[in-house]
């Protein structure tokens, strides 16, 4: 009866040791020694990634695992995504992982004020997108962060990039104030992508936007200087001062060749700036010009505007500027 008894306990002291080692097994240190991104597909089954997660080393084993996570997991499904896996993750947190939202976030970032061709160059690098797309319509790209997964195409970026400008402008257009001299959403937009190339304070915008709307209320040219550029660049830095050869250039975007809004958008206005153009400040300034912090002194008459541009070349000449 002793030996029988000793060998009862033998038995259950190698079943809890291989319970251990098992657990372990399942609990312990991953073999990965660096991090990695795996992309689980719609509709996977536990079989096919536990075959991937195998062959991308986060796992030793895939019938192992696949069997240790009948056992040992949740019964919740593996999520579709792309999932980032650090070094030495265990085969219990890894599953946890899939099971989980902790999905890779990607994003691309197009910034108030960016012209299409550049929202077309960032889109290009963007290595994980794919496809091939021309550049999108000028000022049809509401600027934000945009989420998107590996192997999502440019041409879908797109649309979800157009699809909240269009919202957004229809929207702000519905609440504008009353009197406005843009008469259209679009006439709106054009204005707009002027204002955010004019100004990066916001607290300028609203008397940026009223600026120009008394300009052309009173028939005079907007005489905008990014106007100039368009045309030469498509919205991109000039990198050099404007040659007195382009502000004489006529073109249908020179609005200081010509009285009115240029022919079309000149980038990508942000929200702030299609307030801005909605509602106006109450201001009679005609005029602006740097004033040397970044922003602009305003004014009503040319006598005061000239008074400022006298002190911004003083300023520039004891700046070095």
């Amino acid at each position: 009866m002793r030996r029988l008894g000793c060998l009862g306990l033998g038995a259950l002291l190698i079943a809890a040791l291989a319970i251990y080692s098992v657990a372990h097994m399942w609990g312990g240190r991953g073999p990965l020694n660096r991090s990695i991104s795996v992309q689980i597909a719609p509709g996977s089954s536990l079989a096919a990634v536990s075959l991937q997660l195998e062959k991308a080393g986060a796992i030793a084993s895939a019938d192992r695992f696949r069997v240790l996570a009948r056992v040992f997991g949740s019964s919740a499904p593996v999520k579709a995504g792309e999932y980032r896996i650090p070094p030495r993750l265990s085969q219990a947190d890894i599953l946890k992982v899939l099971q989980g939202t902790k999905t890779v976030q990607r994003f691309v970032v197009v910034p108030e004020g960016y012209p299409s061709v550049m929202v077309k160059q960032v889109l290009d690098r963007t290595a994980e997108l794919t496809g091939t797309i021309e550049s999108p319509s000028e000022g049809s790209i509401l600027p934000d962060s945009y989420a998107y997964q590996r192997g999502e195409s440019r041409a879908q970026m797109v649309e979800r990039m157009q699809a909240p400008m269009t919202q957004y402008l229809a929207q702000a257009w519905a609440k504008r104030k009353p009197n406005l001299v843009v008469k259209t959403p679009r006439e709106a937009l054009i204005l707009a992508s002027i204002v955010e190339k004019e100004t990066g304070k916001p607290a300028e915008r609203r008397i940026v936007a009223a600026v120009y709307a008394n300009r052309l209320r009173q028939g005079m040219m907007l005489q905008a200087d990014p106007t100039i550029i368009y045309p030469i660049t498509k919205g991109k830095p000039l990198g050099r001062k404007i040659l007195l050869s382009e502000v004489r250039a006529v073109n249908a975007y020179n609005t200081y060749a010509m009285t009115g809004l240029p022919a079309g958008p000149i980038c990508n206005p942000g929200r702030a700036s299609i307030d801005a153009v909605l509602d106006p400040a109450q201001s009679k300034a005609l005029y602006f010009v740097a004033d040397g912090s970044g922003g602009h002194v305003f004014a009503d008459t040319l006598e005061q505007h000239n008074a400022n541009v006298v002190k911004w070349r003083a300023y520039r000449l004891q700046h070095g500027i």
